[in-house]
């Protein structure tokens, strides 16, 4: 992992397309980025503009609404972990309630859908606010997007390990898959300060698009670094199952959100693997002298776990006895530089 001291923009615009030389050399940077920084813009990634506008005012309109209105579609209301997160909801390793509000998402499965009658705590159908025009359709747009991009990019980052463009694809059939819309209301009186500290995604890689400054990383030598907006650019960011699936070749870069007292948008699709995907090193990454240096993981597992640990509502609900942690969960910060550098934060912030 390098001392990086910015991020690198890739164009990813020729991943998949018709020029083999073009492909092949975008799949190149990707492989270098990935196993170097493990943060990255991308440019050329084909979402509208207009896509990206529509979600941002979409949001702006929800969190404009009074607070009993969005309370009726709070997230503990839901069993699928679905809806509208008040400020102090999350709170990381125990640390203090983050200042902001959000809106979970994923894919919206139908009420009669198996997995969600069977009880699984992360696929289902999404809460909505009602008397909200379009919102909806605005938000379901950039995710049907978001996602499309994140497809060619699982395929990128498989042939950047090594392997065929569709080998990974079997991860990704009913993924967990969640957009948040995150709101960091305006704070007079708040100093550009750092914020709660470092975590690492808990999926394949996350997609984020943000409106304004705040966002760093943590480079290799704990020291954290920038990643302001790019215009036309989105943040991508290597996350705990790639850091598994190559057995540590990919990291999963801790980073976190700076408290700043200017408002804030911000907008992550966490590309995930099917809850009962099994993930574990990858053969080639494996040998005599690089051994695995991860147990096998059943992602959804891993998922739910760090959102237990997250989670007020939820928490809640174990210490009621109400739910239980999976067996072999892991604790917050597991992975990434953060986990190698233990002395520079507490477990934090998302987004």
């Amino acid at each position: 992992m390098k001392a990086f001291t910015k991020i690198p923009v890739v164009d990813v615009s020729a991943l998949g397309g018709s020029d083999p030389a073009a492909h092949a050399a975008t799949v190149a940077k990707l492989r270098e980025i990935a196993s170097s920084i493990g943060f990255l813009y991308v440019s050329g990634h084909g979402i509208p503009e207009a896509v990206s506008s529509e979600l941002i005012a979409a949001a702006k309109g929800l969190f404009d609404l009074s607070l009993p209105e969005k309370m009726k579609i709070y997230i503990g209301n839901s069993r699928n972990h679905r809806g509208y997160v008040p400020e102090g909801e999350e709170v990381f390793a125990g640390k203090t309630p983050d200042r902001k509000e959000a809106f979970d998402l994923a894919q919206d499965l139908p009420n009669d859908d198996p997995d969600y009658l069977a009880g699984n705590p992360l696929l289902g159908p999404n809460q909505w606010p009602e008397n909200l025009p379009g919102f909806r359709e605005a938000v379901m747009a950039y995710y049907a997007a978001a996602f499309q991009l994140g497809r060619r990019l699982l395929r990128g980052f498989s042939e950047a390990v090594g392997l065929e463009p569709t080998a990974l694809d079997h991860l990704v059939t009913k993924p967990t898959s969640q957009l948040r819309l995150i709101h960091y209301p305006f704070h007079a009186g708040r100093q550009d300060a750092p914020g709660i500290g470092a975590h690492t995604d808990y999926e394949l890689f996350t997609l984020l698009l943000p409106t304004a400054a705040g966002l760093e990383a943590m480079n290799g030598s704990g020291e954290w670094i920038d990643v302001p907006p790019v215009p036309g650019a989105l943040v991508v960011n290597i996350g705990d199952m790639l850091e598994v699936l190559s057995n540590g070749l990919f990291v999963a870069t801790s980073h976190r959100v700076r408290a700043v007292k200017e408002e804030r948008y911000s907008f992550p699709l966490f590309f995930a693997c099917d809850y009962a995907a099994l993930v574990r090193p990858l053969p080639q990454f494996v040998t005599p002298e690089r051994p695995a240096a991860f147990d096998e993981i059943v992602a959804g597992e891993h998922l739910f776990a760090q959102t237990v640990l997250t989670f007020k509502y939820l928490r809640e609900r174990r210490d009621s006895g109400e739910l239980k942690l999976p067996e072999r969960s892991l604790g917050l910060s597991s992975f990434g530089q953060e986990a190698r550098h233990p002395t520079h934060a507490p477990a934090a912030d998302i987004g």
